[in-house]
């Protein structure tokens, strides 16, 4: 007897090592672990955590053609989370892999003084109605929307002011 509960805990030990395995949310949505493990290890102190795949209908954030993000489909994960005082999100593929993260910046006047400038620069007339700041790979960058009458302009620029990406909307 003693040998059949050996033989089965070994059998389900190994079952269990072979297999990938998923974690189920709060939500019902169920999330690989790797996902999950990536997730702990890269945002420790987020609070308030709720996974969802992803949906292309959503708009969250950021424009992804201007991000330059890698293209993701309805297999791979979005992740809401509290830290720091801002609402943040985050996206990973089905096989746990960071793609990127981002959070709407509220207060326009906390943009680095270089951002500020150059868009009073470049773009007079505009007025600031959108901000997000996203992190992707070894790269933060500010994601932002102008307006000056019917006219938008969509702006990526990195920390230093420099523009990335522009284009009208």
């Amino acid at each position: 007897m003693k040998l059949k509960t050996l033989f089965a805990v070994a059998v389900i030990g190994l079952l269990t090592a072979c297999s990938t395995t998923y974690r189920a949310t709060d939500t019902g949505v169920v999330i690989s672990t790797d996902a999950a493990s990536a997730f702990d290890l890269q945002y420790p102190n987020a609070t308030n955590v709720t996974w969802s795949m992803y949906d292309p209908d959503v708009v969250i954030l950021n424009d992804w053609e201007m991000a330059g993000w890698t293209v993701i489909d309805t297999d791979d994960y979005v992740v809401q989370f509290d830290m720091d005082g801002e609402k943040y999100y985050a996206w990973y593929d089905s096989n746990g892999e960071w793609i990127g993260s981002a959070y709407a910046v509220t207060n326009f006047s906390s943009l680095p003084e270089m951002v500020r400038t150059e868009l009073n620069t470049k773009y007079p007339g505009y007025t600031i109605t959108n901000v997000n700041k996203e992190f992707h790979k070894d790269r933060i960058a500010y994601e932002v929307v102008l307006a000056n009458g019917d006219s938008k302009q969509v702006v990526l620029m990195d920390l230093n002011g420099v523009v990335l990406k522009s284009k009208m909307k």
